[in-house]
């Protein structure tokens, strides 16, 4: 029996290291490389093909460069104030986030940083467990380690999610703006940074009272956002 275990352990862990060097591979190899796709991506073409085979997904890469930098204010204003600063980790917003939680019963804040999201959207599935945080942290950790502030961001403005179907900067502002990432202005970049909790939904209730209370707090914050 105590065999078995060590043997059942020995390979657990073996299959852990695995599976955090093919982490770091992808890390090391998106420093220079744009990601052609994400886990979160993956998931979502799947369900939305199950109701519709033929169902695609909207989303073009544009560089740093190449997009506008009042929605780089606005999406870090309305997600990670302390982007520039923090290690990947803002503790105090973890702590708020929990106290919020605490008092309302249930998930009602959040608490992760970009390059939390940005951890999660590259590789994680969408069920919340104890190893996928475990899992998050260790990966936010090789990001923040391995790519410049810059480069987490490039990365998460092109693949976090903007609507069914919709990811990425560029998709964004051509769905919501018939424009480009590049030309979006402030009233525009504060309202697709306003639709990150929920974008889907969003994409069906674009003008609800929240979304634009939201969205005018995100416009009045941005001008105190330092940008990487």
């Amino acid at each position: 029996m105590k065999q078995t275990l060590k043997l059942f352990f020995g390979i657990l862990l073996l299959w852990v290291v695995l599976y955090q060097i093919w982490v770091l591979a992808h890390i090391l190899w998106w420093v220079d490389h744009n990601p052609e796709s994400t886990a979160f991506m993956e998931a979502r073409l799947e369900a939305m093909q199950e109701a519709k085979p033929e169902a695609r997904l909207q989303q073009k890469w544009v560089p740093y460069a190449r997009m506008s930098s009042h929605l780089k204010r606005a999406v870090i204003a309305a997600e990670d104030s302390k982007f520039i600063e923090h290690q990947g980790f803002d503790w105090n917003g973890i702590e708020t986030a929990f106290e919020k939680n605490l008092k309302k019963g249930r998930i009602v804040a959040g608490g992760s940083t970009i390059s939390q999201q940005l951890a999660k959207n590259l590789f994680l599935s969408g069920h919340r467990t104890p190893w996928r945080k475990v899992q998050e942290a260790i990966i936010t950790f090789m990001l923040e380690n391995l790519m410049s502030k810059r480069r987490i961001l490039e990365i998460y403005l092109n693949v976090i999610e903007w609507g069914d179907g919709v990811f990425g900067a560029e998709a964004a502002a051509k769905h919501y703006f018939h424009s480009n990432a590049k030309a979006l202005g402030p009233s525009e970049a504060a309202r697709l940074a306003a639709m990150i909790p929920n974008p889907r939904f969003y994409d069906n209730h674009r003008s609800t009272r929240f979304l634009n209370r939201h969205a005018a707090t995100i416009q009045a914050r941005m001008r105190l956002v330092k940008v990487p």
